[in-house]
């Protein structure tokens, strides 16, 4: 198992390869991503089981869906370093016939892709078919899912929720990204959700609350108990609380860097706040 400053450095670089990708074609979605660098690395580095000779099926190992698909660069460069594909690739990102499209697809066949998820609010349904599927063929193994709170608002989410509990889809964990912004402003602005905790309580799921969505200790932390809750009739919901923009200070308390890429001097400030650990990749 990787040591927390192992899993530190690697979120670090991941947040290097962030800014680096949207950067270098002046476009993407560097906030969401940075604030979930943490959670991506813990999962991808100590918590699933998988094997990086991709199948799409994923038969006896943990599955994991991108729901909001625009925070793709984290999502690539976290495949990448767990050896998915080829770090260089990373440099094609958002590029005329590259693999690394701006929203994940699996027409161009990128290994660890399952889902295309450009709009929002359907990875839960195809997350629940695998899982369900997972049951059928007597598959022990997990499936991971990832949401934005702002996707919240999408009204297939909640066919999604309530379904999963009605069948009692129990191998399930989904986790909700609460930075309480979108791509206008705040959620609470945009559209109010009230406790989105008691939501999923009321529809029958078990709810976990990671407040310190960006420590390491913390996410793996929550993502164990997690695990135990799992197999006893109830889908699994963690409410991590993260910070959009984590980890470069002007990026950070701001829905601004939803879906903007920094300038080369904004890219230069940030990437000495966060120095080359496991080497970047060459453009």
């Amino acid at each position: 198992m990787p040591t927390t400053q192992q899993l530190q450095d690697f979120t670090q670089q991941v947040r290097r390869d962030i800014l680096r990708m949207v950067h270098n074609v002046n476009s993407g979605h560097p906030g969401g991503s940075l604030g979930c660098a943490e959670f991506f690395t813990c999962l991808y580095q100590e918590v699933m089981e998988y094997a990086t000779d991709f199948t799409m099926d994923g038969i006896n190992e943990d599955v994991f869906f991108l729901s909001n698909g625009h925070i793709s660069p984290v999502y690539y460069s976290v495949l990448a370093h767990s050896g998915f594909f080829p770090v260089e690739e990373l440099a094609t990102f958002r590029k005329l016939n590259s693999r690394l499209q701006g929203h994940p697809t699996t027409h161009e066949g990128l290994p660890g892709i399952r889902i295309a998820s450009g709009s929002l609010g359907q990875g839960m349904s195809v997350a629940l078919g695998v899982a369900q599927a997972k049951k059928l063929n007597g598959d022990t193994k997990i499936v991971y899912t990832l949401h934005g709170d702002g996707e919240l608002q999408e009204g297939q989410n909640w066919e999604a929720i309530m379904y999963a509990s009605a069948k009692k889809v129990d191998n399930l964990i989904a986790t909700i990204d609460l930075n309480g912004k979108q791509i206008d402003g705040s959620t609470d602005e945009v559209l109010p959700m009230g406790s989105i905790k008691a939501k999923f309580e009321a529809f029958g799921w078990e709810v976990l609350e990671i407040k310190k969505g960006n420590d390491i200790e913390a996410i793996l932390t929550g993502l164990k108990k997690a695990k135990s809750l799992t197999g006893k009739g109830k889908p699994v919901c963690i409410l991590l609380y993260t910070e959009m923009g984590n980890g470069v200070d002007f990026m950070m308390h701001t829905h601004a860097w939803h879906g903007k890429a920094p300038n080369d001097e904004q890219l230069e400030k940030a990437l000495a706040q966060n120095p080359v650990t496991l080497g970047d990749y060459p453009l």
